[in-house]
Formats: C-alpha cells, structure tokens, sequence
C-alpha cells in the first residue's frame, strides 16, 4: 500500500526532569513504556538511588542500554565517590570511544546534593544553568512547564517537578501521570 509506512514499533518512554530550588534537588519520572503506539506498562520506575541514596540517577531511552548505562556509572561512582562530575566524565569518554557503548540509545540525568548533569550518548556531560533539566519524548514539555512555575511561583522543587510532569503527561502520548519523585540523601 502506497503512503502506508510500517507503525514505528521503537520501544519509547520516557519523561525525566530535574529542578534544583532553594538548596533542594528533586528528581521525578512518570511510568510509561511503550512499544510502536501500545502502552507497555505504565509503572515503571525511571529513577535510580546510588551510593547508598546519595546520588539519583534517572533514565530515558532503551531501557536495556540504560540499565547497561546505569551499571556503568555505577562502577564510575564507586571508583569517584564523591565526585559526580569525574564520575559523569569517565562514563562519557569511554561512551565515545567504546564502539559497544556507542550504540546504546539512552540517557542520564544525574544528581546529588551539590550538582545536576546530563549524559549524552554523543558523550556530552553537560549542567543546566537554571537548574532545569528534562530528557524523553516528554521532556520539553517539562522544562518549559518548570522553567514558568520557577519564575512565577514560589513552589518547592518537588511540586515543581510533579506539576510539570503532569503537564507533560497532558501533551505527550508517551508520558503518563504515574509520577514518582526522588531526592538524593544527605551523605553521611
């Protein structure tokens, strides 16, 4: 059939968003996975805590890859602990330089008390300026929504986090309103 294309059957998901306020970072993530245009599953959980809770990582893309991605960084903490930004950094090179790694279609928003940073599977690791800083389909949609709520609102990071994903769940076809939210602890 002419002007009929195969339905787009890539695994999707996901929206991610981070926004550091007032001395508090906050992580949150809806739940949606979808294959083509079927909903797969609705609660994922996107988010992950590292260093005994200390570092949030949370992830968009393949999940497979990301999982491949997430182990890496954690090995990548363990040999940087206290440094996120070396840690983000050694993950980067060796994603540009391992030809296995490379491929993988995923990325990372990580945080912990003192930084916010984004990985790139181009290897870039970059800070968002504001604060702000949103991956997956969804994940304009999120910014846009927190960069407003945090000019003209006096709201916490995490009700800024929660309202924009919703928001987000409201435009995107791949994002749903099954959110969950995280905050690095404290180290000890």
């Amino acid at each position: 059939m002419t002007g009929h294309s195969e339905p787009d059957r890539r695994w999707r998901s996901t929206t991610v968003l981070a926004v550091r306020r007032d001395n508090q970072v906050v992580l949150g993530a809806d739940g949606q996975v979808t294959y083509g245009n079927t909903i797969m599953k609705s609660d994922t959980k996107k988010l992950r805590r590292m260093l005994d809770g200390s570092v949030v990582v949370g992830f968009a893309g393949s999940t497979a890859d990301a999982f491949a991605l997430m182990e890496r960084f954690e090995e990548k903490l363990k040999d940087y602990p206290a440094n996120i930004a070396r840690a983000s950094t050694e993950l980067a090179r060796d994603w540009r330089m391992d030809r296995a790694l490379r491929r993988l279609e995923a990325m990372m928003i990580v945080a912990d008390r003192d930084i916010t940073l984004l990985l790139t599977g181009q290897g870039d690791v970059v800070q968002p300026t504001d604060g702000v800083v949103g991956i997956g389909s969804g994940g304009p949609y999120a910014v846009s929504s927190a960069r407003a709520l945090m000019r003209h609102t006096q709201m916490s990071a995490a009700d800024i986090v929660r309202e924009s994903l919703k928001i987000a769940s409201e435009i995107d076809v791949y994002t749903n309103d099954s959110i969950i939210l995280e905050e690095p602890a404290c180290p000890n």
